[in-house]
């Protein structure tokens, strides 16, 4: 039986969340897997939490972890990783955008890989975003010596003995990069398969504003210094 930990970073999700959860909870079922399910709220402002909490109360095999406030995409996925307990980690956004039911086939691939790190096909994003998407994966790949077609996809499949192994300081949009160039250099196995992607169909993206993108490249050179450092 697979034991896997599935987690959701959420940010103001109150009209997505408990869809994705229930979604979750349908495809975990009839995988028969040994699983949890780990939300968390990282500082949301609406109704998110409560209905987080709402669901964990009658669903035993769902966990929240709520930030008091807002502290960035990577302290929600740090929170993520920490929490889970399973041998195997997953996670993707609550923002229902990817279908959970792609997930299962990436489970063999943990055969002979330590991480699965997809690819958005047909991204559903604006050509801004797509752009800057594309760049920031070509620059990453070049400063860390990786192959990957899309770096900050959100769907993602870990051992999570890796976190043993390997530091996460960001806070914020660097964090894919860190935990992929930390784990190649780690020498740890990546692979990556491509996955569907669909448009938002309520609340509103967050990661795209100028500071934001402005501070990961910014961290994305000193975690470069950091890794050369530690040779």
């Amino acid at each position: 039986m697979v034991a896997l930990s599935v987690f959701f970073p959420c940010y103001n999700e109150q009209q997505n969340v408990a869809r994705t959860v229930e979604n979750a909870l349908m495809v975990l079922e009839k995988l028969n897997a040994d699983f949890e399910i780990i939300i968390v709220n990282d500082g949301s402002t609406d109704g998110t939490g409560p209905i987080a909490d709402d669901i964990a109360g009658r669903e035993n095999r769902v966990k929240v972890v709520h930030h008091p406030r807002n502290l960035g995409y990577g302290a929600a996925l740090q929170s993520g990783f920490k929490t889970a307990s399973k041998k195997f980690v997953f996670y993707t956004d609550g923002d229902g955008q990817f279908d959970i039911n792609e997930m299962p086939p990436l489970l063999p691939l943990m055969e002979q890989y330590d991480i699965v790190s997809c690819y958005r096909l047909n991204r559903r994003d604006s050509i801004i975003r797509k752009i800057n998407a594309w760049c920031w994966t070509k620059l990453v790949c070049l400063l860390f010596g990786l192959r990957l077609r899309d770096i900050d996809c959100a769907f993602k499949l870990y051992k999570r003995e890796i976190f043993n192994h390997i530091e996460m300081s960001s806070t914020g949009a660097l964090i894919d990069a860190e935990i992929l160039a930390r784990a190649a250099n780690r020498g740890f196995r990546i692979t990556q398969i491509g996955v569907h992607h669909y448009p938002r169909t309520a609340g509103a993206q967050t990661g795209a504003k100028f500071r934001v993108i402005l501070r990961a490249f910014r961290e994305l050179f000193e975690l470069r210094r950091r890794i050369r450092k530690a040779h």
